[in-house]
């Protein structure tokens, strides 16, 4: 039985609980300036629901050298784009274009119809940028991303531009959330929550390094290192916890931030010490 604070944390971090207003007033502080400067093209639909929308941000240069599209998480039912804004900071300055979409929440929606509005986004994005494309996203947003690379889901010409995924503090194995307080906003079945987990896809044939903070609830050091993929690789960041392992994304020179933007050496990959 799976421990019911498993997948908290708010209450394991210190002044936890004044996150969430701190990244909404940095998000629109960031949007602010650069839709003054230009570089914003907010609430692009995607899809016919109202939270089907996506917020675009350019670099300084003319012709972005990609696109980095950052999925949020929030447990599939909380946080919309416009709280993330500036976590775009990094990839914009080395030259990336950031998209960032929102979806619809549980419980009006089930995780498995949030997989495909991510799926029309990543469609619709593409549409609209050129060049390569990175995924990232934290938490549910991680878990999201690497949904994204699995070849039943129909992302269109996405798809061939993909080169690289970081998810960030993902989750990989949903069966284990049936067992929390959380699945009674969420509603997995089992079925469900076995379809949706990335563990059993197909391996990719791109490369992926998960991300984690080293300070994380065990729950999510175990879902990090549960990808059976060859190649898939994990960082654990030294004393991070679950709110602030996503910082390094504001940071151009992060060589995270580099390796998601397709430049730089291959970050450390620090295998799982239990394994």
């Amino acid at each position: 039985m799976t421990d019911p604070t498993a997948f908290d944390n708010a209450p394991f971090i210190p002044d936890g609980a004044s996150y969430p207003d701190r990244w909404a007033e940095a998000a629109r502080d960031y949007r602010s300036v650069e839709t003054a400067l230009g570089r914003a093209r907010l609430n692009e639909s995607y899809g016919p629901h109202p939270a089907e929308k996506y917020d675009l941000f350019y670099p300084q240069s003319a012709q972005p050298k990609g696109t980095v599209i950052f999925i949020h998480g929030g447990f599939w039912r909380a946080f919309t784009r416009t709280d993330w804004s500036h976590f775009a900071a990094g990839a914009t300055a080395r030259g990336w274009a950031v998209a960032m979409p929102s979806y619809p929440l549980c419980p009006e929606v089930s995780v498995s119809q949030i997989t495909q509005c991510i799926a029309r986004a990543i469609k619709a994005i593409a549409l609209k940028t050129s060049g390569k494309i990175s995924l990232t996203g934290h938490s549910a947003g991680g878990h999201l991303a690497l949904r994204m690379l699995d070849p039943a889901l129909d992302i269109g010409p996405a798809r061939a531009r993909l080169t690289r995924c970081l998810p960030i503090s993902p989750l990989t194995d949903l069966r284990p959330l049936m067992d929390v307080p959380l699945n009674d906003t969420l509603k997995l079945t089992e079925s469900e929550a076995k379809s949706e987990s990335p563990l059993h896809q197909t391996a990719p044939g791109i490369p992926v390094h998960t991300v984690v903070g080293a300070a994380e609830r065990p729950a999510f050091l175990t879902q990090a290192h549960a990808l059976p993929w060859p190649g898939a690789k994990v960082t654990e960041l030294a004393d991070l916890h679950h709110f602030n392992v996503i910082d390094f994304l504001i940071d151009p020179d992060h060589a995270l931030t580099e390796w998601l933007t397709d430049e730089g050496a291959e970050p450390p990959n620090r295998p799982n010490p239990s394994a």
